[in-house]
């Protein structure tokens, strides 16, 4: 899409094929409404899915605590068989095991993995006698549990008492010899209770389970759906202790195409009416030569501009040849993601730069892409820089076609994810070492007593953890409550305590103190025991989740910076789609009063006005311009600065102005004051929050300046006030730092300044506020980190 001068230099050729140029001008607006449409479509599709996701998340998490706590029960269960193999009041702790909680229906002991123990017996009479290792159907599941030597979670199984359920079973050792299971039996409907999966909104989704049966090596659904499953309308998780998989199925997959399809085809319009118009202007040859000159001027111009703004996205973008996979074009951004210049990588072809382990992955797609079997796919992948580093790309690939046609170029927006995957991988890495210590017994297991909270045992784990010997805890009635971080104690206690009196379990996290002074953050899974429908005894483990916790903290901080690029991207299409809008509609009407005009004096008029819209058009990209360079100016140079130096130096500039109005200005600001900061960010910040009191000076009084500098928590604060016309913040509070926002009536008012302003300090690190009050006047405060 290069417009090259030897074209401007022949305008009679636009004037002897106007439809070919009309025909261009089509091509061209209907290239960027594209890219601008595609780009709105993935955001809003990210979107679902991340919410699909975040839903499904917390239906896994609910599910898989429950499982987590049913395993401190079977192992609670195991502890009743005695050093010859024999169980000691299985009975009573059955008992204590189904009312302490409700959501078991009943407990076994399978010794040799025949079932001998039943709690309760009756309505399980059907249940006695089965040997589970000697059954077709169950024999897979339960070698499951011996061979992980961890709580595994059979079926769900047609049951023999009748009904749905699953049986979580652990296998029991006694001197290294295998003795049976543990076995807790829980309703398939009882487990799916959870008020996570009540929830869910089935206008808009729906929740399967499903497993692959054991024996015949089909994915059975558990739960009755007319929906169809397609995954590609779908997000799953998997639940490694039942190897079960949850399904959250979008009911409305197709609901963003229909929103896609009217924006598209409004863009259609309007590039045809482009088009149109072009073709239209372009059969007036006498007439319109002069001006034709002008705007082939100024689509130059905009082409430049849009080459700019091209090289200067903050994503990587490149053309690729359909066919033979060469890379055609390419931005800067792309470029610096692989380390090569952009004559380099015009000479590379796609696959030479894609890893290997995802060539065959990318070439399947590619070709689904080129013979039109897809429209468009997004996918991440590793790609090879110029030095052989390995980076994660992100890829969204579309091709550049017309209706009923196959593509010749595609378009691909790459992002860098390279320390996103390294996130995910340190978060999963952190995950399935707390799985494995839970299933593996690998926290603190402690007893204690319900209401003194004095510890009767305490597993030798602790010393692993927190430094402390088991006697040193057991001989210290209080050591539990004395070594809990003082922060986190009333809360620990007051919710311990509230729990334990309404006889709930509960997991809560914590801080404590290890032996050698240092803060340990503890995950607490506790079992209130209940005798005579009184809590007795507490029992649960102790689990060391320090390390999840910061990388929780870094995570949440990643995608809290995630989150603010993504608003202010968002806004700023807006801007970008209003503005140009509003310009290039104004263009179009004075296109058409110029071919209705019946004289040589209204169509001279028309043409002024033309050339006013044009430069006000050129204004607004110069501002957005502007913009685009504060927001991607990510290596800003900043300087220890004479704050004062730079203040007489406004001032100064501001000379006539303050002249002219009158203006006093009262500064207490001196010679010894230094800020860290980028010397033409602080200039124009000075300036525009000075020429703006001056501009809205109050006409009824003299106006007052107030310039004074000082320290509030450890922030250096520039605080600017006047006694001008203020500001109504209750009506336009929300508003004041948006771009083209007007508080007054005044004719150099332009909404841009104060914007301007805000994006610099926020690129700093700082932060602006304003308090203001109608016909009293306005202060602004700049807090500079």
């Amino acid at each position: 899409m290069k417009l090259s001068l030897s074209l401007l230099s022949h305008n009679h050729w636009f004037i002897i094929k106007p439809k070919l140029t009309g025909i261009l001008v089509f091509l061209f607006f209907c290239i960027i409404f594209s890219l601008i449409i595609s780009q709105q479509y993935q955001i809003s599709r990210k979107a679902k899915h991340d919410a699909m996701h975040t839903h499904l998340q917390a239906i896994h998490k609910s599910i898989d605590e429950s499982l987590k706590s049913y395993y401190v029960d079977a192992l609670t269960l195991s502890l009743t068989i005695n050093d010859k193999g024999i169980p000691q009041n299985f009975e009573s702790v059955g008992k204590k095991i189904l009312d302490a909680n409700p959501n078991i229906d009943a407990v076994q002991l399978v010794p040799n993995g025949v079932i001998q123990y039943t709690y309760p017996t009756q309505g399980n009479e059907a249940a006695k006698g089965v040997d589970i290792l000697n059954n077709k159907k169950t024999r897979i599941e339960a070698l499951k549990a011996i061979q992980t030597r961890k709580m595994y979670y059979a079926g769900p199984v047609e049951l023999k008492q009748g009904g749905l359920g699953i049986l979580g079973r652990l296998a029991i050792y006694k001197n290294n010899q295998f003795w049976g299971f543990s076995a807790i039996l829980i309703r398939l409907n009882t487990l799916l209770q959870k008020p996570e999966i009540k929830q869910i909104d089935q206008s808009k989704y729906h929740f399967q389970f499903s497993k692959i049966n054991p024996n015949t090596g089909k994915e059975v659904f558990f739960l009755t759906s007319k929906e169809k499953l397609n995954t590609k309308n779908a997000v799953n998780s998997i639940i490694p202790d039942g190897d079960w998989k949850l399904y959250l199925i979008d009911k409305r997959p197709n609901e963003l195409v229909f929103p896609l399809i009217f924006r598209s085809l409004l863009a259609f319009f309007l590039a045809s009416l482009i088009g149109f118009l072009t073709t239209s202007f372009f059969k007036k040859p006498a007439e319109l030569e002069i001006l034709l000159q002008k705007q082939a001027d100024k689509l130059l111009k905009n082409e430049i501009k849009f080459k700019s703004v091209f090289d200067q996205a903050a994503v990587g973008i490149t053309y690729v040849d359909s066919n033979s996979g060469q890379i055609l074009e390419a931005n800067k951004k792309y470029c610096s993601l692989l380390g090569y210049t952009e004559d380099e990588i015009k000479q590379k072809k796609i696959q030479s730069i894609v890893h290997p382990g995802d060539l065959k992955e990318s070439l399947l797609k590619f070709e689904r892409l080129r013979n039109g079997s897809i429209r468009e796919y997004s996918t991440e992948k590793r790609h090879i820089t110029k030095s052989g580093n390995i980076i994660w790309i992100r890829l969204t690939i579309s091709p550049l076609l017309e209706i009923n046609t196959l593509p010749t170029n595609h378009i691909a927006i790459a992002e860098d994810v390279t320390q996103r995957k390294l996130v995910e991988k340190a978060i999963l890495n952190s995950q399935q070492r707390i799985e494995s210590l839970i299933n593996t017994v690998d926290g603190i297991v402690w007893e204690c007593d319900a209401k003194t909270l004095e510890f009767n045992f305490i597993s030798k784990k602790v010393e692993d953890i927190l430094g402390y010997t088991s006697q040193e805890w057991i001989n210290t009635p209080n050591f539990w409550i004395n070594h809990i971080f003082p922060e986190d104690r009333d809360f620990t206690l007051k919710y311990c305590e509230e729990q334990t009196a309404l006889k709930l379990n509960h997991d809560f996290e914590y801080r404590m103190i290890a032996k050698d002074g240092t803060i340990v953050w503890m995950r607490d899974i506790v079992n209130v025991i209940v005798e005579n429908n009184e809590a007795k005894s507490l029992r649960g483990i102790m689990i060391d989740v320090t390390k999840t916790k910061e990388i929780e903290k870094e995570l949440n901080n990643s995608f809290n910076l995630v989150s603010e690029q993504n608003k202010r991207l968002l806004n700023f299409s807006y801007i970008v789609s209003h503005n140009l809008r509003s310009h290039t509609s104004n263009i179009s009407s004075i296109v058409d009063l110029i071919e209705t005009s019946e004289s040589e004096e209204e169509k001279e008029e028309m043409v002024q006005l033309l050339k006013s819209v044009s430069d006000s058009l050129n204004e607004t990209m110069l501002n957005l311009n502007e913009i685009v360079n504060i927001q991607t100016n990510v290596g800003i140079v900043t300087e220890n600065l004479n704050l004062k130096q730079y203040l007489d130096n406004t001032l100064n500039i501001l000379s006539d102005q303050i002249e002219l109005k009158g203006v006093t200005v009262v500064s207490s600001i001196n010679d010894a004051i230094e800020v860290n900061y980028n010397p033409a960010y602080l200039q124009s910040v000075l300036y525009n929050l000075i020429s703006n009191a001056i501009r809205y000076s109050h006409q009824d009084r003299n106006p007052v300046i107030n310039i004074d500098c000082y320290i509030e928590n450890n922030k250096t604060v520039l605080q600017i006030s006047d006694n001008g016309i203020g500001i109504d913040l209750d009506k336009n509070g929300q508003k004041i730092f948006g771009m083209y926002k007007k508080f007054s009536t005044h004719k150099d008012s332009k909404g841009i300044g104060l914007f301007i302003t805000k994006n610099q300090i926020d690129a700093m690190g700082g932060s602006i506020t304003v308090e203001s009050e109608p016909n009293l006047g306005t202060t602004f405060k700049v807090y500079i980190s």
